[in-house]
């Protein structure tokens, strides 16, 4: 060996401080001498620690993420590339993945959560898709909290500055409030893209002497540990870890995935990667890893944007708009050319190799030499000790009645301006939803719709969980949040083909935040192949804590399908006067875990709704019948607040109030939040009642629309008027105050 002996005596000499600094436990530290045979360079020893962090390595996951089902006919590609690929027909594909960056944004949320649009959108280019649309799933604490505020602000800017101005459209979301997330906000962010199904670009490099490519944006000394940040908890120090948060550029964003758009029309690339998490190190041993081949770095060669880097910066910098590539040899030239064109850094920074080792110069001096297959085989894999979650009584929803002397619809519109169930207007509005003229439905509705140019086809996409559901219940939980976005996919009329997920919790050094990992995983997986519903991407955040107080368990799963005729789309807004209503499921009375009972009752207690897994495939498919035959005309799941919720919400959409029947004895039956049920609108009520007989699917009438008021029998009415501005009011209101 050539390296120099610096390196190795830093290396010696603060062991314990680099452990601690890193994250690497003493166990893991022995492992990697092991491997390597001796002591590291610091540029070895920080390759090892992103390698081996949490956040690249899913050391405390992979055991339970394999039990996922990944498989079916129209998977291309599951797990284990930048995204997931499904076949869509016709030639084309559908690629997409959800992806975190919590930490990051908690810390400077504009660049946090901007840089996560800009990870996420390379992640489905990488793969050789346009991206189409981009989706967010967002939660922040207590709104009374001193950095609540602050947070919104900073993330719902930072990804609208980065989507708009990339032009690529943000579709659909949600956001959620609670205490849980005061230290710890989430943001996930999600993208869907279009590829042909024969030009799938993957990141296992091949052929021994190609050249290792080096392409978009300089390397600074941005987002320096930032993989191995984002593996552990926050504390008081939180605020000083600001240097571990990258700086993004939409605009260079967009010249990289321009530029290798183009290049992947020719025939010069071998296999490409981004470089995100752990920057040129993850990219440079996942691409060699997948190869079986060794990768030889000059690492004089890198662009830099700061003089005096050294081997350990520019392995770890996570400074954004990078990617790393293998080409064909004789294509140097033709590469060049491409991103020179589009005012690029190109460089080749190294080649393939026989070898199977990460050999790394600077300065004229070896500082990396490391065995890549030990390095990645003995990644450590921990079957860390859970507990399960215990289980909440049943509740009674006649213990939890109508506060005295209010009505069912009062009730109503004071749910409405909550911070969970108010208007997103606010946030939605600062988000371009329509650049590119392909966005059928956004922002709104049950699902976004993004039409397929050239087709009648499209793609319904939406991201959806219920974090109070899951901390009760993972398994229960983990269910219905899959079962969220089926329904809300059958509810525009798309069929669900495939989900991508973003497992968020705590430590898992705990037992008890193990417990409602694994207990969500198994529930995922229940639902998934139950719907036959596979798991094509995802991600793990964990140690999303703060002074050892965990976030609420949130596995937020995005789910996609496809629709043959974009035209029967079928929105939540009501459509017309004098249409029949009727209610699709079963009511059964659901109190526990309840919005109702959080917001009216101030308790969060009680088990969760149960899921029929069995019932809602068989209510998903009736509901997407109808929609293909043209009988409705509005469709919408109940979810969050229960079936009189969703009914105004119906109307507030469409501006056309309506007329229901007295359905329960107890009125509080309005606001339980019972799974497996949609409100449809019909004018041919006749047709749908006999085709709901027909499919033994549960079908009571609801009532009719029209007016400008909201009515159930027997109680007062309220104009849509008031309850529109209830619902719309509060996230303004509290972002301006």
């Amino acid at each position: 060996m050539t390296n120099s002996a610096a390196p190795i005596r830093q290396v010696r000499n603060n062991v314990a401080e680099l452990l601690a600094e890193h994250g690497m436990s003493q166990s893991e530290y022995e492992t990697l001498l092991q491997v390597m045979g001796r002591e590291p360079t610091l540029a070895e020893f920080g390759v090892a620690a992103a390698m081996w962090s949490e956040h690249c390595s899913y050391k405390s996951t992979r055991v339970w993420l394999k039990q996922l089902p990944t498989k079916a006919p129209h998977v291309i590609c599951g797990p284990g590339e930048n995204a997931g690929v499904i076949d869509i027909g016709d030639g084309q594909a559908a690629v997409f993945k959800i992806e975190s960056h919590n930490h990051p944004s908690y810390i400077e949320p504009y660049q946090g959560a901007a840089t996560g649009v800009g990870g996420i959108l390379r992640d489905v280019f990488t793969m050789g898709a346009r991206p189409i649309a981009n989706l967010n799933a967002l939660r922040f604490g207590d709104p009374s909290h001193a950095k609540t505020k602050s947070l919104v602000a900073g993330v719902v800017s930072g990804i609208g500055g980065y989507g708009n101005c990339i032009g690529v459209p943000t579709v659909a979301g949600e956001t959620n409030f609670h205490p849980s997330y005061n230290g710890n906000c989430l943001v996930n962010a999600m993208t869907v893209g279009l590829a042909d199904a024969n030009r799938i670009f993957y990141s296992a490099a091949a052929g021994i002497g190609n050249p290792v490519v080096y392409v978009g944006s300089k390397t600074g000394r941005d987002g320096i540990k930032g993989a191995t940040m984002s593996s552990g908890e926050f504390n008081a120090d939180t605020e000083s870890k600001r240097p571990t948060v990258q700086v993004g550029d939409p605009f260079t964003e967009k010249l990289v995935m321009e530029a290798c758009l183009e290049l992947m029309a020719t025939d010069a690339i071998v296999a490409i990667q981004d470089m995100g998490a752990a920057g040129l190190t993850s990219s440079a041993v996942e691409m060699a890893s997948k190869g079986g081949l060794g990768i030889h770095l000059e690492l004089d060669k890198v662009p830099l944007r700061e003089t005096g880097m050294t081997a350990y910066e520019i392995m770890l910098s996570e400074s954004q708009e990078r990617m790393l590539m293998v080409l064909k040899p004789g294509h140097e030239a033709e590469a060049a050319r491409i991103f020179e064109k589009w005012e690029l850094d190109f460089a080749i920074i190294g080649q393939l190799t026989d070898t199977g080792r990460l050999v790394g110069w600077r300065n004229g001096i070896k500082e990396l030499d490391m065995p890549i297959e030990p390095l990645v085989e003995q990644s450590p894999v921990y079957n860390r000790a859970w507990e399960p979650t215990p289980a909440q009584p049943d509740l009674n929803a006649a213990d939890y009645p109508l506060p005295a002397g209010e009505t069912i619809l009062a009730i109503a519109q004071k749910m409405l301006a909550t911070p969970d169930l108010c208007s997103r207007r606010w946030i939605w509005e600062q988000y371009d939803s329509l650049v590119g003229a392909d966005t059928a439905q956004g922002p709104g509705g049950d699902a976004a719709v993004v039409r397929i140019r050239d087709t009648q086809k499209a793609l319904a996409m939406t991201v959806d969980c219920t974090p109070r559901y899951c901390a009760a219940d993972p398994v229960m939980g983990g269910k219905q949040a899959v079962v969220e976005t089926w329904r809300n996919l059958c509810a525009v009329g798309a069929k669900p083909l495939a989900i991508t997920d973003n497992m968020n919790f705590g430590n898992p050094e705990k037992p008890r935040i193990m417990g409602q990992f694994v207990g969500a995983v198994q529930g995922i997986g229940e639902a998934c192949r139950a719907l036959d519903y596979p798991v094509v991407s995802g991600n793990c955040s964990l140690y999303n804590e703060t002074n050892g107080s965990a976030i609420m368990p949130t596995p937020v799963i995005g789910g996609v399908g496809l629709m043959q005729d974009v035209s029967k789309t079928v929105p939540v807004a009501l459509r017309g006067e004098g249409e029949t209503l009727f209610v699709l499921g079963e009511t059964h009375g659901h109190v526990g875990q309840t919005l109702y009972l959080r917001d009216i009752h101030g308790k969060e207690t009680g088990s969760v709704p149960h899921v029929n897994l069995a019932a809602e495939r068989r209510y998903g498919k009736f509901v997407r019948h109808l929609i293909d035959e043209r009988m409705i005309t509005s469709c919408h799941d109940v979810s969050d607040g229960g079936l009189l919720i969703a009914l105004i919400e119906m109307a507030m959409a469409g501006n056309i109030g309506f007329q229901a029947e007295a359905l329960f004895p107890n009125p509080v039956l309005w606001f339980t939040e019972d799974q497996g049920r949609y409100v449809i609108a019909t004018r041919e009520a006749e047709k749908v009642a006999i085709a709901a007989a027909e499919a033994d699917v549960p079908l009571t009438r609801l009532g009719t629309t029209g007016g400008d008021k909201a009515e159930v029998k027997g109680q007062p009415a309220v104009a849509l008027s008031a309850l529109r501005a209830a619902h719309e009011n509060w996230l303004p209101h509290y972002m301006k105050d």
